[in-house]
């Protein structure tokens, strides 16, 4: 399972020497303990802006971290011209990448039609960013030029980008033509994007044909069931039944999983979950039912179900690798696809710091920087709307000071 609200608001850390940027640690807690300041913007004059732009592009997390951050907090009517000028005219493709990411998350008018520009980009992280940045900022103007880039995108980084994006647009006839027969031809990489997206998207248009891939054997059989499970059509219950006295071993957490998110006997089918997942941290040579049992809470989770992410934590908190990894990526998913509900969780934690530290784990490992960027949006927002002292507030830095935004 790949894991997986553009509003500016910014948090930022104690203030950095004019042209440095410091380090602050690897992500996940172990770093120099900090504040967050009062302030929501800190200036940067164009010498230290530049700075930080370029250094967007270094190799040193530390020192990429930090300028990011430093780029955040800065006012937008002085960021956004340097970002939009890095994006077009930086040497460094990479730096390009990073900038069009933090422009995503500055609200600014602007910004839509960079990402109409960047969908036409030579750079393939800048189409995939093109593309996907309209998947939740819609612009139906688009669909026929998304149409259009089915028949010529070919790139592993981008197009799954973008028929995710257009998964989002299912309403128009034209896409559920398109994306349904992608669901049964083409590249199973691709194939597999597409049965993720429309099972996101809840696309009934495509239940025949993902009914179709669900009954057969191999690699694509668990993104078909579980892909059956999030669009909710209940009469699917018989073809998952079917299903659990045929299919391997492997693929019965994801059988279990779809056929609670349909709403049907889901404590016990949940509780199969967990067993399996605690069969498979304990035991050699079942890492296929690991993943497949840690997807299927991580697809419980995002459908808004507290006990699936409950158990990710538990779990995880103190487990160590393989298991520690599958679970990291799995509550990495929940926490990217449903951000205001898994902050709501972790809220209610007595101690949020083992999850986050997993969350800090599973951005190391995922490649879905828009989507963090979304995530640290959020949170900052969140940061600043609550109350001083209170929960939440709490929580946000926390967040904020382990994944180091």
């Amino acid at each position: 399972m790949r894991a997986a609200a553009v509003l500016v608001t910014a948090v930022v850390f104690g203030s950095t020497a004019p042209g440095a940027f410091q380090s602050t640690g690897s992500r996940g807690g172990t770093s120099t303990p900090q504040h967050v300041e009062t302030q929501r913007e800190t200036p940067l004059d164009p010498e230290r802006l530049k700075s930080a732009i370029d250094h967007l592009g270094t190799v040193d997390y530390d020192v990429r971290t930090a300028a990011a951050r430093s780029i955040r907090r800065a006012p937008v009517a002085t960021v956004v011209p340097a970002l939009i000028d890095a994006i077009a005219n930086h040497a460094d493709g990479y730096v390009r990448f990073r900038a069009l990411v933090i422009l995503s998350g500055l609200n600014d008018s602007r910004t839509h039609d960079v990402m109409v520009q960047a969908m036409s980009a030579k750079n393939d992280r800048l189409r995939a960013v093109g593309y996907a940045y309209f998947e939740s900022n819609p612009d139906p103007l688009l669909v026929s030029r998304l149409l259009g880039a089915l028949e010529t995108e070919s790139s592993e980084t981008v197009r799954p980008a973008l028929t995710r994006t257009l998964a989002a647009y299912g309403t128009d006839a034209r896409v559920r033509e398109a994306l349904n027969g992608l669901v049964i031809k083409g590249q199973d990489y691709f194939r597999s994007a597409v049965i993720e997206a429309i099972g996101d998207y809840k696309g009934a248009y495509a239940l025949p044909s993902l009914i179709q891939v669900a009954k057969q054997d191999g690699r694509l059989q668990d993104d078909a069931v579980l892909a059956i499970g999030k669009i909710g059509d209940k009469k699917s219950v018989e073809t998952l039944a079917g299903l659990q006295r045929t299919a391997p071993r492997s693929v019965q957490p994801t059988i279990a999983a779809a056929i609670c998110l349909l709403g049907i006997n889901c404590s016990s089918h949940q509780g199969y979950l967990e067993e399996s997942l605690k069969f498979s941290m304990e035991t050699d040579g079942y890492r296929d039912l690991l993943r497949a049992s840690t997807a299927g809470l991580a697809a419980l989770g995002i459908a808004g179900n507290a006990d699936a992410v409950t158990q990710l934590i538990d779990y995880g908190g103190p487990s160590r690798d393989p298991a520690r990894a599958a679970i990291a990526l799995a509550l990495g998913a929940v926490a990217l696809r449903n951000t205001p509900f898994f902050l709501k969780v972790l809220q209610a934690r007595p101690d949020p710091k083992p999850a986050t530290v997993l969350l800090g784990e599973a951005f190391d490992m995922l490649e879905e920087d828009l989507a963090e960027e979304r995530f640290y949006v959020t949170v900052r927002r969140g940061y600043w709307a609550a109350p001083e002292n209170s929960p939440a507030r709490k929580l946000a830095e926390t967040l904020i000071q382990t994944l180091d935004f």
